[in-house]
């Protein structure tokens, strides 16, 4: 009998050894049939990995420019690793460049939920503040434009967001989803569209994305492929962690959302972490929580992207005391009981999948987001 051959995608791939400072290159396999992945040491020419059944690995997890856990390695997906591959992914993970403007800054959580909402998956993200020549520069094919510098001058105006999205047909999913230009168009013609529901005019209207794969990829480089437009406060601040089970679960948008009604959102990132990053930064409690609880932190805070949130109070008093009681007790169960309202108890499963990590200690707050938003940032 001839067996079942089952569709096989290739990948090459990039991860850098903590310990030596060396970037591998991999060959990685995923064959999304049997949810199994194998790796192949390209230098070396010899197998790192067996075909290996990972259940935590989605096939819409596979698309370029994103990092994926296998076994502890954080493994940048670089290329196709054949046409067939190219082919037949292409399309289907097409990616685009999201923006939200600063008008739509306060509105950030409830796009992003109507991001997910949508199906896109959220490649990257990072919250910015443009100068006006960063602007000019993003904007330089409209230069010669009559609305070249009010536009500018208002991009620079306030914080803004980034974002890479990923999905079939993404360009033209999300100009469909932000609707016409003209935010009073919009509110005619597709009022249930992003721009209908929180933009103003013509240019204060709430998002932008890309027209076209070209432009899509120029766009992401401007913002993911430099360190630019750093926004963080650093002062008064603390830090909540939105863990990889709720981005993966597309539950950023409503997280986000609430930290907004009651809190101000100063800087916001995507990151991933490899194992030394997450004992690096959960070191505190090595020694303070059982062994399988803290390397279940581990696993957690490396199995995927996360989103990094510097927090700040809307009247200027100490965040991280009021955001500890927002986040609720680290075990859900007892959230539901002691505190229903509060984000673990809305989104978390247990003590480890808990939906976020908010900082502990007063003294501590400046120091985690300067941890996300200043050392860990690319120099």
């Amino acid at each position: 009998m001839v067996g079942i051959i089952s569709e096989r995608y290739a990948f090459v791939a990039q991860w850098l050894d903590p310990a030596s400072e060396i970037l591998w290159k991999y060959q990685v396999f995923w064959y999304p049939d049997t949810s199994e992945a194998e790796m192949y040491d390209i230098k070396n020419r010899r197998k790192m990995l067996h075909r290996t059944r990972l259940p935590e690995l989605k096939t819409a997890d596979f698309y370029l420019g994103n990092t994926v856990c296998i076994y502890s390695r954080q493994l940048h997906l670089l290329e196709y690793g054949d046409s067939f591959t190219a082919d037949r992914l292409s399309a289907t993970q097409e990616q685009t460049l999201a923006m939200v403007k600063p008008d739509a800054l306060k509105n950030f959580g409830a796009i992003l939920g109507a991001v997910e909402a949508a199906g896109f998956t959220v490649g990257r993200l990072r919250m910015c503040q443009l100068t006006p020549a960063i602007a000019q520069g993003f904007y330089a094919v409209h230069a010669d434009r009559p609305f070249f510098g009010p536009l500018t001058k208002f991009m620079s105006s306030g914080r803004i967001v980034a974002m890479e999205l990923v999905a079939p047909g993404a360009i033209r999913k999300w100009r469909d989803l932000l609707g016409p230009t003209n935010s009073a168009t919009a509110r005619q013609e597709a009022p249930s569209s992003l721009r209908a529901r929180f933009g103003s005019d013509n240019t204060r209207n709430a998002c932008h994305g890309s027209d076209a794969p070209e432009t899509a990829a120029q766009e992401s480089a401007f913002f993911f492929n430099r360190s630019i437009g750093r926004c963080c406060s650093g002062s008064n601040t603390t830090l909540a962690l939105i863990k990889p089970h709720a981005v993966r679960s597309r539950r950023m948008g409503e997280i986000v959302q609430a930290v907004q009604q009651n809190f101000d959102v100063t800087a916001a990132e995507m990151f991933t972490f490899d194992a030394v990053n997450a004992g690096e930064f959960l070191e505190v409690y090595r020694g303070v929580l059982p062994s399988a609880e803290y390397a279940g932190l581990i696993d957690e805070l490396t199995s995927g992207a996360f989103l990094a949130l510097e927090v700040s109070s809307q009247d200027g008093s100490s965040p991280v005391e009021a955001l500890r009681h927002f986040c609720g007790p680290a075990d859900p169960d007892m959230a539901k009981i002691l505190r229903p309202g509060s984000l673990r108890a809305l989104y978390g499963q247990n003590k480890v999948q808990n939906a976020v990590h908010c900082t502990d200690l007063e003294e501590d707050g400046d120091l985690e987001t300067k941890y996300f938003f200043d050392i860990m940032q690319p120099s």
